[in-house]
């Protein structure tokens, strides 16, 4: 009786384990993502290439080294979602701050998966329900105040990455191999990206630094990065997957007004207690256990 108690206390602390190293990892693929696009020559298209070819490398490395023996169950529509979502993440951040990308990005999750989630009949508790209104109210009081209103190309192309990676997130939940298929929908996703960029030959630049920012979004920040947190959604709720998510635009915030110069101020640290504190709730809750009767 003892053990099957203390099993799901251990599965919570590595989930949330999990979760925050992917929460880490998307926040600087959003500050790579950035630099890359404002700061070196590279383009969009060349950007999500580069990115999607060492995502697959990194993970078809991690598969080998796990003694796994290929991705054949990976399949074409989660890796176009894939593809969606890197492509139109890359043209929207050459207009979009990094903040601001990433509070569109993940708002345009949030309402995917939690869509799904109520559709597919999950519920809140009060409390619960509580965290995550208050999680969406330090979102928008982070971008709606404190940020001016962003490019409308820009802002449809994010939103637009942000469902693409709700439906591919959904996808994803409770993979018998989350690692082996991820690695293999990077691979899939490959060949849209060479299509698009030869479509848009006449427009390709790229120069070192912007290259070692598309590995480092690809290798690390994407593909370990999706690795992690595919280990990690089995033990979430699609809402609490959706909610924890409201996390990277904060994280994303800080780095960068360290990094990029963005600016800073009372907005953002207002918004970032309501966010991790409504994460907090959201996730932290326990539900009440079953009506016998029901």
């Amino acid at each position: 009786m003892n053990r099957p108690a203390r099993t799901p206390a251990r599965l919570t602390f590595r989930a949330a384990g999990l979760t925050t190293l992917a929460m880490l990892a998307f926040a600087g693929n959003s500050l790579l993502c950035r630099v890359a696009l404002r700061d070196t020559a590279i383009d969009p298209a060349s950007f999500t290439t580069v990115r999607l070819i060492s995502g697959a490398l990194a993970l078809a490395l991690i598969v080998r080294l796990r003694g796994g023996k290929g991705s054949g169950r990976a399949n074409w529509g989660s890796a176009f979602a894939l593809f969606v979502y890197a492509a139109a993440f890359s043209w929207a951040y050459v207009s979009l701050p990094a903040a601001t990308g990433a509070l569109l990005l993940f708002g345009a999750v949030q309402a995917t998966m939690i869509g799904r989630g109520l559709f597919g009949g999950e519920r809140l508790n009060m409390l619960q329900t509580s965290g995550l209104i208050a999680a969406i109210a330090g979102l928008l009081l982070l971008l709606v105040p404190g940020i001016g209103a962003p490019p409308l190309v820009g802002a449809a192309l994010m939103l637009g990455a942000g469902v693409a990676w709700g439906v591919y997130s959904l996808r994803g939940r409770g993979a018998a191999d989350p690692i082996g298929i991820t690695a293999g929908n990077f691979l899939y996703a490959v060949p849209p990206a060479v299509v698009v960029s030869a479509l848009t030959l006449h427009h390709a630049a790229a120069d070192l630094p912007g290259i070692l920012y598309a590995v480092a979004s690809g290798a690390l920040t994407s593909g370990i990065g999706y690795a992690v947190w595919y280990s990690a959604l089995p033990a979430l709720k699609a809402t609490q997957a959706a909610t924890v998510q409201l996390s990277v635009p904060v994280i994303a915030a800080v780095g960068g007004i360290v990094l990029l110069g963005e600016p800073a101020g009372w907005r953002l640290i207002l918004a970032s207690l309501a966010i991790l504190g409504g994460i907090g709730l959201v996730l932290f809750e326990r539900p009440r256990a079953p009506d016998p009767q029901s």
